[in-house]
């Protein structure tokens, strides 16, 4: 498939046969590309001729599979980083999701805790500050939160306007010179929110604070470009852009990563070993303990060809115009109230809202029986949700194979919904 000027989205849809299940006596309408994507024939091809011709494990055999192998996972790093714009593969870690990644980064500052000699931009105690937003998603809150109650660093956060945006007027109180590192969300995947990165870079680099973005709901939808963020570390997953489960990315610094202590120790990740001490391999091996998901590797790197072919600006481009048109539909159903930026402009094609006084879980039962696949309950974000006065939405959210005619499907389904619970 060719890059065109626009997508062609019928030619897309063509390769997820997954998009001709049937519901019941429904047609599938999959809005739930937020939670994880769905996989074109070209991604599981690519795993199957793998697994029934190279199937070995990486860097320690002399044979023919072994070496297919290696070549296929370190090429699959090499796919990665020229996607995001990075400088070297070897600041590509292989991890097994967004979670772990932010984990793995968490982790290097507690473990400055115990170590004398580990790199000042990792000391963290009493007085410190690590600063989040209020629209994270439990994956880039939880980790700082146990750090800062490990170190007793203070947590602060950015907080959300009405509108669904990020509180920037007192961005400078928020973040300070006692700030050493700043996580904050690109695409929030409850509000929509696509947040800007500059204006909290800037200041991060003001007080010498680190700076890193949970990318997962951006780099699937959106151009990313690392050098261009001047970001230190990003973190996504493969599940949410067209590839497996089971495989993420932390992208980080090469200085950075040679600074940080590993996460996980045991096989492959070592220089030497002896009975009284272990010293370990350079990034990215220092970090990648184990035999690694090397199919899934091959299938991100699949994943990464197809969303290339489609050209992301194309992409991009089509999910502004579900935004708009999901935006524009669900505002007229009565009783609905979204939650987040209620216009097309800095949001995504994820939108979520109330319906009356309709719980979501019996909002998306209905919407189910009527073949339509939407999320439901806090989405992992529950202080977005308190923020706004809710314990719980349906979440619609939008991808390259979804249409016009799946967005009417769903505020049909919602008449349905209302005739069912009055």
């Amino acid at each position: 498939m060719e890059a065109a000027s626009k997508l062609d989205v019928e030619a897309v849809r063509a390769d997820f046969p997954i998009l001709q299940r049937r519901i019941g006596d429904k047609t599938l309408a999959y809005l739930d590309s937020a939670a994880t994507s769905q996989k074109p024939v070209q991604v599981v091809e690519a795993m199957r001729r793998f697994t029934e011709h190279s199937n070995a494990n990486i860097s320690r055999s002399v044979h023919t599979l072994g070496a297919e192998a290696t070549v296929a996972y370190e090429g699959a790093r090499a796919r990665v980083a020229e996607f995001i714009g990075a400088g070297n593969p070897s600041e590509v870690v292989f991890t097994k999701n967004s979670t772990e990644a932010i984990n793995l980064m968490a982790y290097a500052f507690q473990n400055a805790v115990f170590d004398p000699s580990a790199d000042s931009r990792f000391k963290l105690g009493p007085g410190d500050e690590v600063v989040v937003t209020e629209m994270e998603h439990h994956a880039n809150l939880i980790p700082w939160q146990q750090l800062c109650l490990r170190t007793g660093a203070t947590l602060k956060w950015i907080g959300i306007t009405d509108a669904g945006r990020l509180e920037l007027e007192n961005l400078n109180e928020v973040i300070t010179e006692r700030t050493k590192v700043i996580s904050f969300v690109h695409v929030a995947n409850l509000l929509g929110t696509v947040n800007p990165t500059s204006q909290i870079t800037a200041r991060a680099r003001e007080v010498g604070a680190l700076v890193g973005l949970d990318a997962s709901q951006s780099v699937p939808h959106m151009p990313v470009d690392v050098t261009e963020l001047g970001v230190d570390f990003i973190a996504f997953t493969g599940h949410k852009m067209l590839g497996p489960t089971g495989i993420g990315v932390l992208w980080a610094k090469a200085d950075l990563l040679d600074a940080m202590p590993p996460f996980l120790t045991g096989g492959s990740m070592i220089e030497t070993v002896s009975m009284e001490r272990t010293t370990f391999a350079k990034a990215p091996a220092k970090f990648e303990a184990g035999t690694p998901p090397i199919a899934e590797a091959v299938g991100l790197a699949a994943a990464i060809d197809y969303l290339d072919k489609l050209g992301m600006e194309n992409i991009r481009a089509h999910e502004k115009d579900l935004a708009a048109y999901m935006l524009e539909q669900l505002e007229s159903v009565d009783g609905l109230e979204i939650i987040g930026p209620r216009v097309p402009i800095g949001r995504s094609a994820t939108v979520s809202f109330t319906f009356a006084d309709i719980h979501p879980h019996d909002v998306g039962q209905i919407l189910d029986a009527e073949g339509i696949a939407v999320r439901v309950g806090h989405h992992c974000a529950k202080p977005t949700c308190e923020r706004f006065g809710v314990n719980a939405t349906t979440r619609a959210s939008g991808y390259v194979y979804n249409t016009h005619e799946e967005i009417d499907r769903l505020v049909e389904a919602l008449g349905q919904v209302r005739k069912v619970f009055g």
